[in-house]
């Protein structure tokens, strides 16, 4: 047996086919077990389903914001005050929305957690153009924007 492929005693593919959660219930406890009590949120068509998950988990409360700047923001507040901070919003429109937030955050070594949605697996390669992105089949351009300001994308 491969050691990088074990923890503990229990091979990885053991661990993941007797997992039964989903990645969005995974956040959820992930955040729960950092400290996180409030997530800010913007919802739009490319998050609903995570949040959905983040919801059903007892621990965590999901707080609507008016925009994704604001979710950034209040994330980076909560931040300063509990730690850690996250926010989640929607593909493009919602993460170019909530850049300036982010970089703030970076730059005073604030650990904020930002989620942002993304298009269904089956668009990727497509070429075609979606709502809520700037025009363009190339959906990179959001995480180009990321790279440059977070430490981990």
């Amino acid at each position: 047996m491969d050691s990088a492929n074990n923890i503990g005693s229990t091979p990885v593919a053991a661990r993941a086919s007797s997992w039964p959660g989903t990645l969005g219930s995974h956040l959820a406890r992930r955040l729960v077990e950092i400290g996180v009590r409030d997530v800010f949120s913007v919802p739009g068509d490319f998050n609903l389903t995570l949040l959905d998950h983040l919801i059903a988990e007892p621990e965590l409360n999901l707080i609507g914001c008016c925009n994704e700047l604001n979710a950034g923001y209040a994330a980076d507040g909560y931040a300063r005050a509990r730690g850690v901070g996250a926010c989640v919003v929607t593909f493009t429109v919602g993460g170019l929305s909530v850049l300036n937030a982010i970089a703030g955050a970076n730059s005073e070594n604030l650990p904020v957690i930002c989620i942002v949605g993304g298009p269904n697996s089956n668009d990727y390669g497509t070429n075609r153009i979606l709502h809520h992105t700037i025009g363009l089949p190339d959906f990179t351009q959001e995480l180009r924007c990321f790279q440059t300001i977070t430490c981990t994308q």
